[in-house]
């Protein structure tokens, strides 16, 4: 008989205490996680502030953008000079430069391969006294950016000296391959980009 009591007066002061505690809404400011705010009236509660809330609009998320190509030229000891961005109308995209870092040089070309088949590309840095190298690479059949880059070598003269050229033709083996796009950095001697 006395559970029965005891469990009763429970149920009879919690339905008592409930309504009161929804209509003082929460004792505290918002939290950390929320991002409302007190409307300016006051709501319900002038005086604590407490009430209706209104809702922040929250910031639309960033739209997707281009990758960036890698920039050396913004770091200390580096330099790079490179030509336009190119395009051919059977979908090749390509920029070619000449990088330094400290005393080495060499040739990287970013690209762009929307043509729907694997390519070759041949890319050559030319330096002084008639030095160059070369060096070959597959262009896979998709649509994403990549690069191609010739090794490093130590620079012999000015980074102006040196230029270099990409040429992207069809894969396959022989002469018959057309060549669909030829890139090339900035010609020796002239100011980079």
């Amino acid at each position: 008989m006395n559970l029965r009591m005891i469990g009763l007066g429970a149920v009879v002061v919690c339905a008592t205490l409930l309504p009161l505690a929804a209509l003082a809404g929460p004792a505290a400011g918002p939290g950390p996680g929320d991002d409302a705010k007190p409307k300016a009236d006051g709501g319900l509660l002038p005086g604590l502030g407490l009430g209706a809330r209104e809702e922040r609009p929250k910031p639309a998320p960033p739209a997707p953008s281009e990758p960036k190509r890698p920039s050396t030229s913004d770091l200390p000891g580096h330099a790079s000079h490179c030509g336009p961005e190119l395009t051919s109308p059977d979908g090749i995209e390509a920029q070619t430069c000449v990088l330094t870092e400290g005393p080495d040089t060499w040739a990287r070309t970013y690209y762009r391969n929307a043509t729907g088949q694997r390519l070759d590309s041949v890319l050559t840095l030319m330096g002084p006294a008639g030095r160059t190298v070369q060096v070959r690479c597959a262009i896979p059949a998709q649509d994403e950016p990549g690069a191609c880059e010739t090794p490093r070598e130590r620079a012999r003269g000015a980074a102006s000296a040196y230029s270099a050229v990409a040429e992207f033709a069809g894969a396959g083996e022989g002469d018959s391959t057309p060549l669909l796009l030829r890139s090339g950095s900035n010609a020796a001697g002239t100011g980079g980009s």
